[in-house]
């Protein structure tokens, strides 16, 4: 990836369905469900590292016996008010509440948190109050990021009600998301994993709609995705020496086979190539970029295809496991983070174990190659002339854009199957991130693909822009003196367009899209929202409900 530097530190599940728990019975007249989280160590050992139970209930904040209540607070002309969920809780402290406000300070701008002994005024012995914004302004995005807020700043409490807004589907899985994402950490390599932290044992998310069958599968959903992007999280934080191409495919084996295994687990199918495999399939890409590493490349198939699909998407993730620059090497402080190039592998394939588990009535295909780029006498060098599969050479001029050159391989065998649309996502390129800035992704391709994938992203609250791919840059794909194309020209301009026009040469004419998540793949500082520092899981949510579209 040609990218500039980052940094990180994260966490929990590789395998999405040691998160999704069972079904708990109803308790106090509501449903109730369990998420269990566990770790998933990259040769597939999973040691369970902590229980926490959410529950969904219709019940009094006021009332709840538990450690800390959760209230939203928005700002207005007129002082804060606190928002809806949180009505019980306001009129138990009636006129002292606005006095304490004041006296803490206590805006209700976004993201502000303070915490508040409650001396008998309601069950809880702690009130922990957090900012939502400007009360006109409420989103689910809005409440999903004071949710994660929240998760952060209750410590060490063994039980937590949230009575955040969460009156309708939409922010009851808000709610769900930010508190179970924003609370994510990774421990994997700390001797001491939470010095003087304990995480909730029970978390109660408050909705007077809890026993709608809509909230009910919303709240169920929410489940479903926070597994699943914590899985992407986990292994993107992973050391590059810990998981290299063959460690990360037999990481997704041995996910998939959790995934699999018992009564009424989903049908999910999975192959696996090694470098001979990948050789004799002409895969000229992904064996290019993996031969100056002592660790082979990989890619891995992963197949949904429920009964009665009428549709197929095929998606496509970059699995850059350590991205050195190969011989156009990266300065060291670049290097740092480079364990995030397989950002775009790790998503679709948690993706297709979410659309598996939600049951959803599209065929799906998942195509993740892997491979690691380093330098060695073996390792390509600028000037080599590479055959992807089905016969396209591409004249390599710069080894730091190798990401492309295995998803050409991987869009040439989505595209054999004739889908209805591939999506590709991937940590691509550092232009990307100079135009949109960190948090928000850049989609390419169909008009139709672009626009579903916005809509998409706005029902997984994930931030997405549209860009252009100019026909000029194709003239610059297919400038190359010696071979069919080039796989990059050293033009300092447009460098993101120049890559979605390399990738749509391997697309075969079918509608397409392209995601680049070199910006909010990986979060090099410091928390922000439901988003802790590391890799993201970004994308994850998004093809989800993009697929779910297509049904």
């Amino acid at each position: 990836m040609v990218q500039p530097p980052k940094s990180a530190n994260l966490a929990p599940s590789a395998t999405c369905r040691s998160w999704s728990g069972e079904r708990s019975g109803e308790r106090s007249g509501a449903d109730s469900s369990v998420i269990r989280p566990n770790v998933s160590h990259p040769d597939g050992v999973v040691r369970v590292q902590g229980v926490t139970t959410y529950t969904l209930r219709n019940a009094s904040p006021a009332k709840t016996r538990c450690d800390a209540v959760v209230v939203g607070v928005t700002s207005s002309k007129k002082g804060p008010v606190v928002a809806t969920g949180g009505g019980d809780v306001a009129k138990a402290y009636g006129r002292r509440l606005a006095p304490l406000l004041a006296t803490l300070g206590f805006t209700g701008k976004d993201g502000e948190t303070a915490k508040v002994p409650t001396g008998g005024t309601i069950k809880s012995p702690l009130l922990v109050l957090v900012g939502l914004g400007e009360e006109r302004a409420l989103t689910p995005v809005g409440v999903r990021r004071a949710a994660g807020v929240a998760a952060r700043t209750v410590t060490n409490a063994a039980s937590v009600a949230i009575a955040l807004p969460a009156d309708s589907p939409e922010l009851v899985r808000a709610v769900t998301e930010g508190f179970a994402l924003g609370g994510y950490t990774f421990t994997e390599y700390k001797t001491d994993p939470k010095p003087g932290r304990t995480d909730a044992g029970e978390v109660v998310v408050l909705s007077e709609q809890a026993r709608k069958k809509d909230t009910v599968a919303a709240f169920e959903r929410a489940r479903a995705v926070t597994a699943c992007v914590a899985g992407a999280r986990h292994w993107v934080n992973l050391p590059a020496g810990d998981l290299t191409p063959p460690v990360f495919a037999d990481a997704v084996v041995a996910a998939h086979k959790e995934l699999t295994s018992g009564r009424g687990a989903p049908k999910v199918g999975i192959t696996v190539w090694d470098e001979q495999k990948l050789a004799a399939e002409g895969c000229g890409g992904i064996l290019a970029v993996g031969k100056g590493s002592e660790a082979p490349p990989r890619l891995v198939k992963l197949t949904w295809e429920p009964k009665g699909a009428t549709r197929h998407v095929a998606l496509v993730g970059k699995g850059i496991t350590y991205d050195s620059g190969g011989y156009t090497i990266k300065p060291p402080a670049s290097m740092l983070h480079m364990k995030e190039d397989m950002a775009g592998a790790a998503t679709v394939v948690q993706a297709l174990f979410l659309i598996a588990q939600l049951n959803l009535p599209v065929r799906v295909t998942a195509w993740a190659p892997m491979a690691e780029n380093m330098i060695s006498g073996a390792a390509m060098r600028p000037g080599d002339v590479l055959t992807i599969r089905g016969g396209t050479t591409v004249e390599m001029t710069n080894t730091d854009a190798e990401g492309r050159l295995i998803l050409a391989d991987a869009l040439v065998l989505a595209a054999e199957e004739k889908p209805d649309t591939i999506v590709d996502i991937a940590t691509l390129t550092g232009a990307m991130v100079v135009a949109l800035g960190e948090r928000m992704a850049g989609v390419m391709g169909a008009d139709d693909v672009v626009a579903g994938l916005r809509a998409a992203a706005d029902a997984a609250g994930e931030a997405v822009w549209p860009m252009p791919i100019p026909d000029e840059m194709r003239e610059r794909v297919t400038s190359s003196k010696v071979a069919d194309i080039a796989q990059h020209d050293w033009v300092r301009w447009g460098g993101g367009l120049f890559a979605a026009a390399f990738l749509r040469e391997f697309t075969d004419g079918i509608p397409w899209g392209h995601v680049d998540i070199a910006g909010p793949g990986f979060n090099p500082g410091g928390v922000h929202g439901y988003t802790t520092s590391g890799g993201t899981g970004f994308g994850v949510a998004t093809l989800m409900e993009y697929v779910a579209a297509q049904a």
